[in-house]
């Protein structure tokens, strides 16, 4: 058996995106990243399935390493990964923002957690959770 190939997007630097240097302002990075994460997260079933009980994912933390600039007209490739570790209410997604020739532009770690959307507090067991709600976890690893 081979292992699948991570979640991933196609993005293009936009002239809005720039800072005064001419390169992507670092918040967008941390907008390219959320995209992924967002669409990994639809593509698994995890936001719909989560809704349903009453559970949202929510941000806790996020860490970003700026490896090579990118400039207006790039083309990049973010991929999307989810870490689980038993006995944790948090998991975390990385994100690789990669230039189609290879370069690595950035990578971001994120912590988030499960939230109990009435209660407003974490919930333990995200993994045990999000398995509960019938999503697709190899597609979320990326195995």
């Amino acid at each position: 058996m081979t292992e699948r190939e991570p979640f991933s997007i196609q993005v293009k630097v936009r002239t809005y995106e720039l800072d005064p240097n001419g390169h992507l302002n670092h918040a967008v990075y941390h907008q390219y990243g959320e995209i992924a994460r967002t669409e990994l997260a639809v593509a698994a079933g995890v936001t719909e399935g989560l809704i349903k009980q009453g559970i949202g994912i929510v941000m806790l933390e996020s860490h970003i390493r700026f490896r090579w600039e990118m400039r207006w007209g790039d083309e990049a490739t973010v991929s999307c990964v989810s870490r689980f570790e038993d006995e944790k209410k948090v998991f975390w997604m990385d994100n690789v923002i990669t230039k189609l020739d290879g370069t690595v532009s950035a990578e971001i770690e994120s912590t988030l957690g499960l939230m109990d959307l009435e209660k407003r507090k974490l919930v333990p067991g995200p993994m045990e959770r999000i398995r509960d709600a019938g999503v697709d976890l190899d597609l979320l690893r990326g195995s």
